[in-house]
């Protein structure tokens, strides 16, 4: 019985087919709306989680700022050993520097960023080497000139194709050896991380900055420990040793990698259903549409159903069969609009350059959300359709 209702539901459909287009236009504008704009709001968080990543997992970062007391106070390595030994809970602190300088080989130049740092840091901050090897403990106590590339430098001054590992190159007036490539790892800090050279700390120090002096320090904490606890204890720790009285600003800031994740997540995944229950609302339009359609069916198709009521048809079949065709009619428009959602949010999310996340989930309720408005709309009619007499349905011209 079903599988005839269906049938005759596709004839219908096909024997009106601009109409049938043009009567779930807002059901398809509705799901390619709603599926779109989830996809591409799960690639704007996949992309912010990224970015995040690139500073590292349970990482602290600490950086000095200007308080009432004047001139911004460095921290030092000192700070950092401090740190790393007192206070339980923190696997590494590690300590950086930042300076600039123009990237010099074979008569190529590239304005760059230099990173000064350890092998340490470079593990709190999850860097990996995709070509050559890290600092060695030599090359770092003794602030030789090695350095290693970002695929961006890489790919700026050295030709395509060859390996820069083992060539002699220049920052600024520093003369150093490439010994590794980093692996990419895209925007972070609203800057592109790839676009960096790392430099041993005590190279960038002396050669570039002329001081001791750290511009921030990373600390990473085991996962196992709260961490506000680690981080009440560290601005305990540094306001003691910066001699900061109880009345007094910190003059540094402590940021929770953690925490700008699970924040910046939040926050797009609230601007993401917000934009799809907007979106939706084409949905409800759409659902309006089908029921207008329908009642007019039921205007053409009287003397039809009147037919099938003499004959012997009973009203739950003619209500089972308009039924039908508002189903099928919405099921149809769910699926190309998710058809068309799968398009164009692989497009956008090429253009707006975030990963194109596709999630099954929102695609399966979206169909049946939209089969479900066939229901909700397509009763009505069809129980308008199934309440005709016959003699006045017969009568109908």
């Amino acid at each position: 019985m079903l599988g005839t209702t269906i049938l005759l539901s596709l004839r219908e459909i096909r024997r009106h087919i601009l109409r049938s287009i043009l009567t779930t236009l807002g059901i398809i504008i509705g799901v390619a709306a709603v599926v779109t704009m989830v996809t591409l709001g799960n690639g704007v968080t996949a992309s912010v989680q990224e970015d995040i990543s690139a500073l590292g997992a349970s990482n602290f970062i600490v950086f000095p700022v200007r308080t009432t007391r004047g001139a911004i106070r460095p921290f030092d390595d000192a700070d950092v050993r401090a740190v790393e030994q007192q206070i339980a809970g923190v696997k590494i602190a590690a300590g950086g520097v930042g300076a600039s300088a123009t990237a010099f080989y074979n008569g190529q130049d590239w304005d760059t960023r230099i990173e000064g740092g350890t092998n340490p840091l470079l593990e709190a901050q999850t860097i990996k080497i995709k070509e050559g090897r890290p600092f060695t403990r030599d090359e770092e106590e003794a602030g030789k000139n090695v350095c290693l590339l970002g695929l961006k430098v890489r790919d700026e001054i050295f030709p395509r194709g060859t390996s820069p590992v083992g060539a002699r190159m220049r920052l600024g007036g520093v003369s150093c050896q490439v010994i590794g490539v980093m692996e990419e790892r895209g925007q972070g800090g609203g800057q592109d991380d790839d676009d960096v050279v790392y430099m041993p700390l005590k190279t960038v120090q002396r050669r570039f900055r002329g001081n001791d002096n750290l511009d921030y320090f990373v600390v990473k904490y085991d996962a196992a420990y709260a961490a506000t606890t680690i981080q009440d204890a560290l601005v305990d720790l540094l306001r003691e040793r910066r001699l900061l009285q109880g009345t007094e600003p910190n003059d540094f800031n402590v940021i929770d990698t953690a925490q700008i994740n699970q924040a910046l997540s939040a926050v797009t995944g609230a601007l993401t259903a917000m934009v799809a229950i907007i979106a939706s609302i084409s949905l409800l339009v759409g659902g309006i549409g089908i029921m207008n359609i329908m009642l007019v069916s039921v205007t053409e198709r009287t003397r039809e159903i009147g037919i099938r009521l003499a004959i012997g048809a009973l009203a739950r079949e003619v209500r089972l069969q308009f039924l039908t065709e508002a189903v099928v009619l919405c099921a149809l428009g769910g699926l190309v609009g998710i058809a068309l959602a799968f398009g164009a949010s692989f497009g956008l999310a090429a253009v707006i350059e975030v990963p194109f996340v596709f999630d099954p989930v929102i695609n399966i309720v979206s169909f049946v959300f939209a089969a479900s408005m066939g229901i909700v709309f397509g009763y009505y009619p069809a129980h308008r359709a199934s309440r005709l007499d016959p003699i006045d349905a017969l009568r109908h011209e």
